[in-house]
């Protein structure tokens, strides 16, 4: 059977117009992704720019594994410590301050005046979560220095940890802690309060001892519980702990706050029941979600109130 021409064209005719709708579609196709070959994100560009600090972003930096094992950052926790974010953009880097002191320094990228707080680390080190929270900090507001004490050094076993804590210089840390004070005072810093966790909860207790400060916070850090050596402390003074802690008893901790009353120091104390020591360490086994979401509220209301 022999076509006529004109079928034969036609033929031709819708040939031609389906290659060219396949080109067009295989071009759009191609323009909607990106070059490196990664899935387009759903994301505005000024939520993709927003809060994204220098040193890799708020997001990736919990994601990374924390100090002190294994462990990684669950989808669950990541969620909990966003929900912990403020509203403020900042960035974040690693700076060098005072004499060769390495530190990282995260605070709001608008011009103004903000607040500091010199932020210390757990006995793990300056590490990924310590970061995160200078930045968490830093979204709320504040200028952070978060310091290193073990001049570059992160521990990953609970022995590194102990090695480190024992080869403290205590007088270098306290300088390091007071050129930091400095940095954050030369970046327009009225006001300057101390944080720590574990190891530098004691720190940030040591730092107010030798140093005027207008605010401590200490989350289960070991206490003082001498009267007349905390009449030194010139600031309020918030303490963070959990009536699980084989470290650091209740009685100890009752002690602390009678001798921070007998010496004239304003405080608050709260001790969380049914927690342990670290119990606000997303990496930890005595991890508690609601008591560190309630400690973090007390924390910023009380840097709040003293240091605005």
């Amino acid at each position: 059977m022999k076509l006529s021409k004109n079928v034969i064209i036609g033929l031709v005719a819708v040939l031609l117009i389906l290659i060219i709708i396949v080109l067009f579609l295989s071009s759009r196709s191609k323009q909607s992704q990106p070059q490196d070959g990664t899935t387009p994100s759903t994301e505005s560009p000024s939520e993709t720019m927003e809060n994204t600090p220098k040193s890799g972003g708020l997001v990736e930096q919990i994601k990374k594994k924390l100090g002190g094992g294994s462990s990684q950052v669950t989808p669950t926790i990541a969620a909990e410590l966003l929900e912990q974010k403020g509203a403020v953009k900042y960035a974040g880097e690693t700076i060098t301050y005072g004499n060769g002191f390495k530190g990282y320094y995260s605070a709001p990228v608008k011009d103004g005046i903000f607040p500091g707080v010199v932020m210390i680390h757990e006995w793990w080190g300056l590490n990924d979560h310590m970061k995160t929270m200078a930045d968490l900090l830093a979204s709320h507001g504040y200028r952070v220095v978060a310091v290193d004490l073990y001049n570059g050094g992160v521990a990953t076993t609970p022995d590194d940890a102990r090695s480190y804590v024992s080869s403290l210089d205590s007088a270098k840390a306290i300088e390091n802690m007071r050129a930091a004070k400095a940095y954050l005072k030369s970046k327009g810093a009225v006001k300057v309060g101390s944080l720590g966790w574990c190891f530098g909860g004691s720190q940030s207790l040591q730092f107010a001892l030798n140093e005027p400060l207008d605010a401590t916070v200490l989350y289960y850090g070991t206490p003082v519980t001498d009267g007349v050596q905390l009449s030194k402390i010139k600031s309020p003074v918030l303490g963070i702990f959990g009536d699980k802690d084989e470290q650091i008893p209740v009685a100890k901790v009752n002690e602390f706050t009678a001798a921070l009353l007998s010496a004239g120091v304003v405080n608050e104390v709260k001790i969380y029941p049914g927690v342990g020591h670290a119990f606000a360490n997303p990496s930890g086994q005595n991890y508690a979600p609601e008591q560190t979401k309630d400690a973090w509220k007390k924390t910023l209301g009380f840097l709040t109130t003293h240091l605005r």
